[in-house]
């Protein structure tokens, strides 16, 4: 943290739109940021690396839609570090090509404002090479540009030397989309070649980046054929005729992902999101992560800490989730314990994700039932005579009454123990709400009855016409029961009720379509 009483800011580039594709030195920025100013082509999935009392401020631009103007974001990242705080102003690309971050710094050193500046992967680089276009090659040109194709609008000329940039080798065109007719003319008019290779590489590192090849004679008409719309970066030069044979990523290839061009709603706590968020985006999923729950310890530990301090009464420990496992062992080893002191219990575990978990501490789960909800739990143990037992349910707060009262009717006494609690998180809906209004979401997942509960809060009371053609997704029957009650109509519900099952039966169904 800095001791300056002006605080810091990190102006890092996020990369072109694969959230891998940060530097590790961007995410210890997220990381030690209390606030995090972020852009529109900046990923939400790096926010999972943010410190969970960061505050994430949205101020992204979008074509001529400005969720907060250039001055406005200049104030407001003055204002955030003026207050001693460590500020990371995320940015899509790196923050020096076409990303405004010069005009930023000037501000902050007009202010005497301390800051460090992160360079990120630009997608004037990353997208072609998604694409399999080698922007240099020592058989095809021996330069290359780099050239915005949004120039500042204020200027009634171009400042732009079309001449000697027509007798450069590789040309690339950030933000030229709307312009390229102008852009391809003018190329064209300084004598660049008709037949010179030309490629338009949309949403380049994503899932649902696609790639148009042509030439500068017919790449406009091939543009307006695909409907091709912003974000996207133009190649022009001969190495473009080498994506023939170079092209690698899957997502470019028609059929190779199934879930290609759908854009899916993650509603989980953001530090369990990335199991999912990886498995949805290996089948070609755009990933929007809205997390509506965190996890925390319970309010009244007392319970939980006497349990342990008297494991010797118990003869079985019951765990109904992963967190119920973390929690229960992070204060086993708090009091001075360890996995010795559960040596005469016997153990049952909801799901194989728990038993995993169980396992990884050094216990394998004597129960593991067939389907992953409280009912099979009971099932289980109506073929073991438990009368008289001692059972220990460390688990959470909101947990369903079904499983402690079945089990004490079978005659165990049963001692509930509260180990944490989800409560909602203070998510900024704008993104989530825009896409929503522009049909720009394909659907939404639950991964728990807490996450249906808190997405709701985060839309508007007539939220059926925001949804209308939105995929409403569940882990399983007890998450679809809560959605279906608060107004939601599900239309798929995994019958493995795992992260991996919920994948499947998406994938699936998409398939299936």
């Amino acid at each position: 943290m800095p001791t300056n009483k002006n605080g810091k800011i990190y102006l890092v580039g996020a990369g072109p739109g694969a959230p891998d594709l940060i530097t590790l030195k961007g995410i210890e920025c997220i990381a030690a940021a209390d606030f995090i100013i972020y852009d529109y082509l900046a990923s939400t999935t790096l926010l999972r690396y943010a410190s969970e009392k960061a505050e994430s401020i949205f101020v992204g631009k979008q074509g001529g839609n400005h969720t907060m103007p250039q001055d406005a974001i200049n104030a407001l990242m003055i204002a955030k570090a003026q207050t001693g705080s460590v500020v990371t102003r995320l940015k899509g690309g790196d923050p020096f090509i076409f990303g405004r971050g010069g005009e930023e710094v000037e501000e902050l050193v007009q202010a005497k404002i301390p800051f460090e500046i992160v360079p990120g992967v630009t997608s004037a680089i990353a997208a072609p090479t998604y694409a399999g276009i080698p922007l240099t090659h020592r058989d095809y040109t021996s330069s290359l540009a780099f050239i915005t194709g949004h120039e500042d609008p204020g200027r009634n000329e171009s400042r732009l030397d079309w001449a000697a940039i027509a007798k450069m080798g590789t040309l690339v065109f950030l933000m030229g989309v709307k312009n390229l007719p102008k852009i391809v003319k003018q190329l064209i008019q300084a004598g660049k070649e008709p037949q010179t290779p030309a490629a338009l590489v949309q949403w380049g590192t994503l899932p649902q980046q696609t790639t148009i090849s042509g030439t500068l004679e017919n790449i406009v008409a091939k543009k307006t054929a695909a409907n091709l719309t912003p974000p996207a970066v133009l190649v022009v030069g001969s190495v473009v005729s080498l994506r023939e044979k170079m092209q690698w990523f899957k997502a470019d290839q028609p059929g190779a992902l199934p879930l290609a061009g759908q854009t899916i709603v993650v509603t989980r706590a953001r530090q369990q999101a990335s199991e999912l968020v990886t498995q949805l985006s290996v089948l070609g999923a755009e990933c929007l992560e809205v997390p509506t729950i965190k996890v925390v310890p319970a309010e009244d530990l007392g319970p939980l800490k006497s349990a342990i301090t008297n494991l010797s009464l118990y003869e079985w420990l019951v765990f109904t989730s992963v967190n119920g496992v973390d929690f229960f062992f992070k204060h086993l080893f708090a009091s001075g314990k360890d996995v010795r002191s559960l040596h005469h219990i016997r153990t049952a575990s909801i799901g194989p994700a728990t038993a995993a978990r169980l396992f990884a501490f050094g216990i394998r789960s004597d129960i593991i039932p067939l389907h992953y909800h409280a009912e099979s739990v009971v099932a289980a143990f109506e073929k073991i005579n438990i009368q008289g037992v001692r059972i220990l349910l460390p688990r959470a707060k909101e947990a369903r009454p079904i499983l402690p009262q079945e089990l004490t009717g079978m005659g165990a006494q049963v001692d509930e123990v509260t180990a944490y609690q989800t409560c909602m998180v203070a998510t900024n809906s704008t993104t989530l709400i825009q896409k929503l209004k522009t049909n720009k979401i394909n659907m939404v997942t639950f991964t728990s009855s807490s996450t249906v509960k808190n997405f709701k809060k985060l839309l508007p009371d007539d939220f059926n016409a925001l949804m209308r053609g939105v995929i409403v997704a569940c882990i399983g029957p007890i998450t679809a029961a809560t959605a279906n009650q608060l107004g939601f109509k599900v239309d798929l519900v995994a019958s493995e009720h795992t992260i991996a099952g919920l994948c499947h039966a998406i994938k699936e169904r998409k398939e299936n379509l």
